[in-house]
């Protein structure tokens, strides 16, 4: 049966968002110390010395900007305006909280040496790291902004998705009802014509043949000797009726066997050529279905002889069975696939399919 496309309402859930925060702040915290502490060396500072109160200061890095991440997540909706001048805000207060800490962090390190709380040092501090958690809300709001626009994407190809499967889904219940209507009117003229016997193989036959395609879903594909598989059922129902004006030749190259097709994209058009070819002509009827491959394309036939009264009609059937393999192999192939149906020779009529070749092991 078809299958619901299930749209996510997220790209990712918190606990994966938590993850993603934590290993951008490390990163942001270790590429901040790789860059800073060359230049730090170059005015004369060993960065080697205060490092445990630098590992002390970047673990108050990582808690403050997961804080503001979390902040920044709960905002989400909000004006750009209200999340700068918040960011601002924190970035702000975290600089005068964690450069005051390195200050003291400073002062425990050098001692017995004496290190003056300098107001300018101080000041300068609050600036730089002001820029670090500035630029640590940019950073996140813009990684927010981009899994925004994802989810979006996610969305809308779910959203098509689901269309699409809708679509075939519908397409294909279109077929079996019409399907299914003549086959009850051949079982119809058999019970009329007092074979109950062969009624009752056609009854069985319509029964195993329903019940492979129900459980067929419209958005998968099938090899192409499965596809016949199948053909095969329906046909043995026609036999029923037109045993002895029917013959049926099969043209198809071994290796297309795993070719990949559409479910039951053939049933139509072997319909059609029953329906316009078989009922409509006293005589005996060929049907001939064929595959061949061009290149990376895949040509399906199938072809069958008409009566004189119909072949001057134009197309011999652009009804609801044929319309419908052009809409599904058009939707199943966007530009890529199309549906001719057309006399090729007096007294013969061919559908043919032409769809990109896929086969089974990709």
């Amino acid at each position: 049966m078809g299958q619901t496309v299930t749209v996510p309402t997220s790209v990712l859930d918190t606990n994966q968002l938590r993850g993603i925060t934590l290993r951008l702040a490390l990163i942001y915290t270790a590429a901040e110390y790789l860059i800073s502490s060359p230049i730090w060396f170059f005015i004369g500072d060993n960065p080697i010395k205060p490092a445990l109160g630098k590992l002390v200061l970047a673990i108050v890095f990582v808690l403050v900007a997961m804080f503001i991440a979390h902040l920044l997540i709960r905002m989400k909706g909000v004006g750009y305006v209200a999340q700068i001048t918040v960011c601002f805000l924190l970035s702000l207060v975290a600089s005068l909280c964690t450069s005051m800490l390195d200050y003291y962090l400073y002062y425990l390190i050098m001692l017995p040496a004496v290190v003056p709380f300098s107001l300018a040092d101080y000041g300068y501090a609050v600036c730089y790291r002001m820029s670090i958690f500035f630029g640590w809300s940019f950073l996140f709001v813009a990684l927010l902004n981009h899994l925004d626009v994802r989810d979006r994407d996610l969305k809308l190809i779910a959203s098509r998705e689901e269309a699409l499967s809708a679509q075939m889904r519908a397409l294909q219940y279109q077929v079996n009802p019409h399907f299914l209507f003549n086959t009850l009117n051949s079982v119809t003229g058999l019970i009329e014509e007092g074979a109950s016997e062969r009624a009752e193989r056609m009854i069985m036959s319509l029964s195993s043949f329903l019940r492979s395609t129900l459980e067929l879903d419209p958005m998968k594909e099938l090899r192409l000797a499965d596809e016949l598989a199948l053909q095969n059922e329906y046909l043995k129902i026609e036999k029923e009726r037109f045993s002895d004006r029917m013959v049926i030749r099969f043209d198809i190259p071994s290796e297309l066997d795993g070719a990949m097709v559409p479910s039951l994209i053939l049933q139509p058009l072997i319909e059609n050529a029953v329906k316009h070819g078989v009922g409509r002509s006293p005589g005996k009827v060929e049907i001939v279905i064929s595959a061949a491959r061009n290149g990376r394309t895949l040509h399906l036939s199938v072809e069958n002889d008409v009566a004189a009264n119909i072949v001057n009609r134009g197309a011999q059937s652009l009804g609801i069975g044929l319309a419908n393999v052009a809409h599904r192999v058009k939707a199943h192939f966007p530009g890529e696939a199309s549906l001719v149906a057309e006399h090729v020779a007096a007294g013969r009529f061919r559908a043919s399919l032409h769809m990109p070749l896929r086969m089974e092991d990709g």
